[in-house]
């Protein structure tokens, strides 16, 4: 019988050849084609211009974009996703740099017409380290230049529809969830037991940080960017209360 594997880090079994077939699942390919076209129409983006992708994980949208002739600068603090990018980007001849760097302290060289955090990447931190991350966004983009932001965790989503326990299969491997929805700071963390196709099992705590609009608002105000507009599809429906995902759109 396999032995269990215990771990704090989801992406030791990810790295293990499940992790992109799991992100696939849970964003499909066509959303990603979406998101992107919304991205070079919305913002105007053309070849020549520069995107800096924040918590890029795998590059997505990195690789997307730089297959229209951006020019993009991939950040995430996990070398695997970083590798890969490499990989992809030096057999492709995009014109796309991965880094490997702690997001809210890596100083990119020059300015960004876009920079975007996707994912909900941004609720991995608490208040103090995304107000650190606002900050350095927005001293690397132009005067004008925008900030895009994909979450499912402002409070005015997860308050809707906050479940203590749950269950799903994704990637051949079922996830045995439970959470739980606490304060000071507001968050939710939730408790994933991971068995996989062979029987294996993995746990880890996650955490996510829940923020209101106004919250994020204020945030983005001291860093110098207006919040403009805030989507549940992209650049075609309005964000409304208990819709299960937004995109914040401020501008410099």
């Amino acid at each position: 019988m396999p032995q269990p594997v215990v771990t704090e880090n989801i992406n030791d079994i990810f790295f293990e050849g499940y992790y992109k077939e799991i992100w696939k699942a849970v964003i499909p390919a066509e959303l990603t084609a979406k998101e992107t076209e919304f991205m070079m129409q919305y913002f105007k983006l053309q070849p020549g211009s520069r995107v800096l992708d924040i918590m890029c994980g795998y590059g997505r949208h990195s690789l997307a974009l730089s297959r229209k002739e951006v020019e993009v600068v991939a950040v995430d603090n996990l070398a695997d996703y970083i590798n890969e990018i490499k990989r992809t980007a030096e057999q492709e001849k995009l014109p796309v740099s991965a880094i490997l760097s702690d997001v809210a302290t890596y100083e990119a060289e020059g300015e960004f017409d876009l920079a975007i955090c996707m994912g909900n990447s941004l609720n991995f931190f608490d208040a103090i380290r995304v107000q650190k991350i606002l900050n350095n966004i927005s001293s690397h983009l132009k005067p004008g230049g925008h900030f895009l932001i994909n979450t499912w965790s402002l409070a005015e989503i997860v308050i809707r529809h906050f479940r203590d326990q749950s269950w799903s299969v994704i990637g051949g491997i079922k996830f045995l969830n439970e959470s739980k929805f606490l304060f000071h700071p507001t968050r939710m963390e939730t408790h994933s037991i991971m068995i996989g196709p062979d029987g294996s099992t993995e746990t880890k705590t996650g955490i996510d940080y829940i923020f209101s609009i106004s919250e994020m608002e204020s945030m983005l105000k001291i860093a110098g960017l207006t919040l403009e507009e805030i989507y549940t599809i992209p650049g075609k429906k309005p964000f409304s209360l208990g819709d299960s995902r937004a995109y914040l759109i401020a501008r410099k």
